[in-house]
């Protein structure tokens, strides 16, 4: 049994990243076919770095990521910290529900319906412009929000709530507690909650094709536009880069999460050790008049 599910495993990852293993080897092809490897080559690359269409389309993509990523995860952070101290368990169930159907909607749902919210508003204000760099931000936020939420909650459920109460009990004020003890504590949920942010926000092409506006080009959509004709093997070695770096921040907050574990556990075992130590050290005195 442990061999077939060995097996299953090794069999589900070969079809999960032989793809991308064939993207970066040809990445390196110094021919343009993209079914024939015709030898090793940087020339890629070097078309990629050269290319300023292309560097403006990663710049707006970068850029648009990160500021999504940030405003969503404080605002989802936000959000989620609100829905945990409701009182009514009916409507913090009824928040979370909702919280979860932008992640349940089709793309294509998601970005008609935020055009023409945008073009709706744009009209009645007469804005010169309908859709910009801002209904774009807008549209990326809104659809990261739910994943912030979803990863904080967790944290928040499992921090242990007599914390916060030591920390007003000894003079913090709720504002002071939060950043003291209660932000620590949900740090990794919110690095995840970012972390998805930012990928969904470089991957997104729907929603992203429907808000952006004129002048505003994101890699997807430069990528899409490319396929009408041919798609140039310096998208394979930008795919590859993005791939890596993507990879490198999943380690490294994997890494956080598992050194923020290791300290929670050598605390907890030393707390262990000190009760076992008060215990063994009453026990001793106790016994002591008896002898």
């Amino acid at each position: 049994m442990k061999v077939f599910s060995r097996i299953y495993t090794t069999v589900i990852f070969v079809i999960l990243y032989a793809p991308i293993a064939v993207m970066i080897l040809y990445s390196f092809n110094s021919g343009k076919s993209p079914a024939v490897f015709q030898g090793f080559s940087l020339k890629w690359y070097g078309e990629l770095f050269s290319s300023p269409v292309t560097f403006t389309a990663l710049r707006n993509t970068l850029m648009l990521a990160v500021l999504a990523s940030l405003i969503a995860t404080v605002i989802g952070t936000m959000a989620a910290y609100g829905m945990h101290c409701m009182k009514s368990r009916r409507l913090k169930n009824t928040l979370q529900t909702v919280t979860g159907i932008p992640m349940m909607n089709p793309d294509i749902v998601t970005g008609i319906s935020m055009m023409l919210l945008f073009v709706f508003v744009g009209t009645l204000f007469h804005f010169s412009s309908n859709l910009s760099f801002g209904t774009i931000l807008i549209a990326h936020i809104t659809f990261c929000l739910p994943y912030v939420i979803l990863s904080v909650l967790p944290k928040l459920r499992q921090m242990d709530p007599h914390l916060t109460e030591a920390a007003l009990d000894l003079g913090c004020t709720p504002l002071h507690a939060f950043f003291k003890v209660e932000l620590p504590a949900i740090l990794p949920g919110i690095l995840t909650g970012a972390l998805m942010s930012f990928t969904l926000s470089i991957d997104d092409f729907v929603i992203s094709y429907f808000t952006t506006g004129n002048g505003f080009q994101t890699l997807p959509i430069m990528i899409y536009s490319m396929t009408k004709k041919r798609v140039t093997p310096d998208m394979y070695a930008l795919s590859s880069l993005m791939f890596l770096v993507i990879l490198a921040l999943l380690l490294l907050n994997n890494y956080l999460q598992g050194r923020g574990e290791r300290r929670k556990n050598k605390a907890a075992h030393v707390r262990h050790g000190k009760r076992r130590i008060k215990k063994a050290a009453v026990a001793v005195k106790a016994e002591a008049p008896q002898n």
